[in-house]
């Protein structure tokens, strides 16, 4: 599949909202999909173009994730911003990109994002626990590029 419209069903994206609802509901960090069809530079630094224009490096704590995703040239980013990357281990985005992955592999791409939505909700969760009064500084939606 090549087109962000055909990528995920309806469906799929309202369980992959549900899915980063879920994981965010213990935590006061962030998390964000995004997915396009293609990049022109290198992924890892579109995911951060990406990052910026979300205004993730925004969030009061500094600890929002995205999960970036160029759908025709089967790449995907995972980066979270300041706060989350001093405290998680140093492989710790491996490790959730290696989960992801797999699913990835076998056409499961729903799950590999649910999978890393939950992975990285856990670690937040860890590291940056609910507080009272804490409020959802981002959209769940999934936001789309061309």
């Amino acid at each position: 599949m090549s087109k962000v419209e055909d990528f995920l069903t309806q469906e799929e994206e309202q369980e992959i909202v549900e899915a980063i609802r879920v994981a965010e509901k213990n935590t006061s960090g962030e998390i964000r999909v995004h997915i396009e069809k293609h990049t022109s530079i290198d992924s890892f630094k579109r995911a951060m173009e990406v990052f910026h224009l979300l205004k993730m490096d925004e969030t009061e704590l500094k600890n929002g994730v995205l999960i970036y995703l160029a759908v025709k040239d089967k790449h995907f980013v995972i980066c979270g911003d300041k706060g989350i990357n001093d405290l998680v281990p140093d492989d710790f985005w491996d490790c959730t990109r290696d989960v992801m992955a797999k699913n990835f592999k076998e056409g499961h791409y729903k799950q590999g994002l649910i999978d890393g939505i939950l992975r990285a909700g856990e670690q937040l969760q860890k590291y940056f626990p609910y507080q009272e009064g804490d409020t959802n500084e981002l959209s769940n939606e999934i936001s789309k590029g061309e």
